[in-house]
């Protein structure tokens, strides 16, 4: 394994990403005292990153195939702006090794661990045998990634339920599982193949034994080229829905010492065995009985980073274009922890809902200000939301020198924080921060299947919100000193302007959608949310009973799964793989 120590004069950063990260990572560039460079999908032509950064280029597409994931656009990008260093935020490309090498092979410093300790970490059974050797805390798993259901049922029925069927080159939580019956097993491998396959290009998935009712711990490290490997303490995340992250906090509440000191020690001794040089975090599950086990290991900046930020004075971003210039840590151990922070992703989702997404344009975004308040924003009054990325809109990040204060300042911030425009998870934040559950003095009973086990939720429906759908790029062609040049234009800005058409030169809508016929039945299934119907697991004609699932969603990087509404024979009318808008009909259910 190569590690270069020599200091690198960096001047230019290319932001591999999107959204609040994007911005956050521009903000570390200017305290660095770096230039950035933004990229951007269409949709994205007047997001905030894109207005921030020194400069920003267009990835001309608005899939993210077209754009955050394409390596070739993005290292032309790199080399056509004079990049020196190249930064992939969380998400998109972040634990891609190929795109790492691909970064290292065109002569840029990539900001993150080598490509080899990616591709051994982001193996999840390659990461296993490495916490196995150096004595981390585990529970039982397949020692190899499964062929197919049939093996993951055969583990279910040796080892007993609930089971984690685990994307192998996963992470987010995308392309994991949990299957609590038997009967839900090889469906729920089918979706973890499927959502595997489409987030990381790879459907391999293991299987392992989950814990009931576990917490969500993790310990942020950091690595340089010199061999020094540093916890910088740990963090509780089990607020989840879908597997997904929606409160964060640091340290760890409710944790004994030995407890914590055991998750710091494994944290470290699976990082030096990796060899890792960076940011990462090391995750574990742990139980009611206080089991612990490892869990994965994210080579990666964290959405939670901030957190660890406003309790240990790291920045961790600088942190990390310090690391990739060669210089060693700014510290040399685990700082003790200054206070307690708690951080709540602010989605654009209807908690009302069970959480579906609700891209749109934001017509009012007010957030909190006051003693111990952070927001990391990626939007703004005006912006769009679009549907082809995840829901993230923002984090609220609420601080206090103990735990009870920092609930008390979340309360007030949580009830200042407006957005209209879209609907937002703030109504959930706000119930969570007045449930026992969660803010008691002694107990801590949060788990990671809380939100679908505990919580009653109550949350009202959010008002249908009629705006706009996000902006499109409207492309047409200009001449500057002689040579042709293409012009993309926010949409809106056009809105009325007529221009004959002159055939390659005309003005033309990327990525337009055409309009689809109005489609009207007795008994309609309409699309719950707006996005891609991915499969339909019924068949024309077929009988169908009452609770019966049909048929699965995708949006912003989640699988929503719809349900026959009545008993009766079934009528499909929209084809898996065609996008669609909230409230179209897929089909009806007839009388039998």
């Amino acid at each position: 394994m190569t590690m270069n120590i020599k200091h690198h004069p960096m001047k230019k950063v290319l932001i591999a990403n999107r959204g609040e990260i994007a911005v956050r990572i521009i903000h570390a560039c200017r305290d660095y005292g770096l230039q950035s460079i933004a990229v951007y999908a269409d949709s994205d032509i007047n997001a905030q990153h894109v207005q921030l950064a020194d400069e920003a280029h267009s990835l001309g597409g608005n899939s993210p195939a077209d754009t955050y994931l394409n390596i070739p656009q993005l290292l032309d990008i790199a080399k056509r702006s004079g990049a020196d260093m190249v930064h992939p935020g969380y998400g998109f490309l972040a634990e891609r090794a190929e795109f790492a090498r691909a970064v290292i092979n065109a002569g840029l410093i990539w900001v993150g661990p080598e490509p080899e300790t990616i591709d051994i970490l982001g193996n999840k059974v390659k990461a296993r045998k490495i916490a196995q050797h150096v004595g981390a805390p585990q529970v039982a798993g397949t020692a190899e990634p499964v062929k197919n259901a049939e093996e993951a049922l055969a583990f279910a029925e040796q080892y007993g339920l609930p089971i984690a069927i685990k994307a192998a080159y996963g992470g987010g939580g995308r392309g994991m599982k949990v299957a609590w019956r038997l009967d839900e097993v090889t469906e729920l491998y089918n979706s973890a193949v499927r959502e595997a396959t489409a987030a990381f290009g790879r459907g391999e998935c293991f299987i392992e034994q989950f814990l009931d009712k576990p917490r969500h711990i993790e310990a942020q490290i950091l690595a340089d080229k010199h061999g020094n490997v540093v916890v910088l303490g740990t963090r509780d995340c089990s607020l989840q829905r879908r597997n997904q992250k929606l409160v964060e906090e640091a340290p760890a509440p409710f944790l004994t010492e030995h407890q914590r000191q055991r998750i710091h020690q494994a944290a470290q001794d699976i990082c030096t065995a990796a060899h890792y040089i960076g940011a990462g975090t090391v995750e574990f599950l742990l139980s009611v009985d206080g089991t612990i086990s490892f869990l994965e290991v994210n080579t990666r900046l964290q959405v939670e980073h901030p957190v660890t930020e406003e309790t240990t004075g790291i920045d961790i971003v600088v942190e990390q274009f310090r690391i990739a210039e060669g210089k060693p840590l700014s510290l040399t151990s685990t700082p003790i922890p200054l206070g307690h922070s708690f951080e709540f992703r602010i989605n654009a989702e209807d908690a009302g809902k069970g959480f579906l997404p609700t891209p749109g344009t934001v017509t009012l975004f007010s957030p909190p200000s006051g003693p111990g308040i952070r927001l990391d924003s990626g939007v703004a009054a005006g912006s769009t939301i679009p549907d082809t990325f995840d829901s993230l809109m923002a984090k609220l990040i609420v601080t206090g020198a103990t735990r009870q204060q920092a609930i008390a300042r979340a309360r007030r911030a949580l009830q200042e924080f407006s957005i209209e425009g879209v609907a937002s998870v703030l109504p959930f934040h706000r119930a969570v921060m007045e449930h026992p559950d969660f803010i008691s003095d002694d107990t801590f009973n949060v788990h990671t299947r809380w939100i679908e086990t505990d919580f009653i939720n109550d949350i009202k429906i959010s008002p249908r919100q009629e705006n706009s759908y996000p902006e499109k790029v409207m492309r047409t062609f200009i001449e500057i000193n002689g040579r042709r040049h293409e012009l993309g234009l926010p949409a809106e800005l056009l809105q009325g302007l007529s221009l004959p058409d002159s055939g390659q030169n005309s003005l033309t809508e990327s990525k337009g959608r055409e309009a689809e016929a109005t489609i009207t039945a007795p008994n309609p299934v309409s699309a719950p949310i707006s996005g891609v119907l991915q499969s339909w697991y019924v068949q024309e004609g077929d009988k169908v009973k009452q609770g019966d699932i049909i048929a699965v969603m995708e949006a912003m990087k989640m699988e929503t799964q719809l349900t026959a509404h009545r008993s009766g024979k079934i009528v499909i009318y929209a084809e898996e793989g065609s996008y669609q808008q909230t409230g179209n009909m897929l089909a009806s259910i007839d009388d039998d």
